[in-house]
């Protein structure tokens, strides 16, 4: 759930209160473009303020892809509530009717004349009215959202002589519906696939007799920069009917096909299937118990390493 205010002032700029935080996921970016988009403004002339009861009074939190479709959708909310007060406002003070007016970054336009954001302030109702500015809330409970759908696919070598897997290229396709902000949604599906990366093929506890055995970085393998590949993303052309302009959440579900994706390329390449996370080597060189008797349909591709050519084979996999 997220409860959510936006005010305006006389000079025409917008303050806008969500509960959620930014942590890098791209909120607030994307909560000020709503909020620009909705209130006919530039994005320079709205302010966003996170985590502040004076502003939004709950939000449930930044967690399960709800920046968008929640916090978001909820300010989206309090914007044609705002935007409907400063239209009836100003068709009243004109005489007009509020669906032949428009606003614009210096107030209403109406069929009589401009109304500016003063006269328009001051003529919304008392209980919409706070010092020289208007302000209306949003509500958004989450109920009803829609599923984001993501398609990973992998080429990966695997030297079978000491289980290293080595990914070659990588892909994925999301559905996100409408993609308010392209470069940081692709940013949150390059950021996904690599967090998955480290799941999938280095990251692991490892407790023995109650002693955790990886209590820092230096025994606790995460990917380095070296170790994660460029993803190629691509978005499918769509639009939700319960997002805030057709979008939909794109958070988490970039990670969840990575594994198995991963998984199902390993199986094509040597002709077994891993099942259990991460791959790491040692534990692709125990399932290749005898490397020697490949499958027929697995003829060996070898890729050049820079101190030697291990003996490798490779294949592509992907999770639909």
């Amino acid at each position: 759930m997220s409860k959510t205010t936006l005010s305006v002032l006389p000079d025409g700029t917008f303050t806008a209160g969500a509960g959620t935080s930014e942590f890098g996921n791209g909120t607030t970016t994307v909560h000020t473009q709503i909020v620009a988009t909705t209130m006919s403004t530039d994005l320079d002339r709205v302010r966003l303020t996170n985590s502040d009861t004076d502003g939004a009074a709950y939000d449930t939190g930044a967690f399960a892809s709800a920046g968008t479709t929640v916090a978001g959708k909820a300010l989206h909310a309090a914007a044609v509530a705002l935007r409907t007060l400063l239209l009836r406002a100003a068709a009243e003070i004109t005489g007009t009717d509020p669906a032949d007016c428009s606003l614009f970054a210096d107030g209403v336009r109406t069929p009589e004349r401009v109304v500016g954001f003063p006269e328009a302030i001051r003529a919304c109702p008392a209980a919409n009215r706070d010092g020289d500015g208007a302000f209306a809330r949003g509500e958004e409970r989450g109920e009803f959202r829609s599923l984001a759908w993501n398609v990973q696919a992998f080429r990966v070598a695997v030297d079978i002589r000491t289980g290293a897997v080595r990914i070659l290229q990588s892909v994925q396709a999301a559905d996100a519906g409408t993609v308010m902000n392209p470069e940081q949604c692709r940013g949150q599906v390059e950021g996904g696939v690599a967090q998955a990366i480290g799941t999938s093929l280095y990251e692991e506890v490892m407790v023995e007799e109650g002693n955790l055995l990886t209590p820092v970085l230096r025994t606790y393998r995460i990917p380095q920069m070296a170790d994660v590949p460029e993803t190629e993303v691509h978005f499918a052309k769509t639009f939700d009917d319960l997002g805030p302009f057709g979008a939909k959440s794109m958070s988490e579900s970039p990670f969840n096909p990575v594994p198995a994706a991963l998984g199902n390329a390993i199986r094509r390449a040597v002709g077994t299937r891993p099942h259990e996370t991460p791959f790491s080597r040692d534990r692709i060189w125990r399932m290749l118990s005898n490397p020697d008797e490949m499958p027929s349909w697995c003829a060996p591709v070898h890729v050049i390493d820079r101190r030697e050519e291990p003996r490798t084979v490779s294949a592509s996999a992907d999770l639909r």
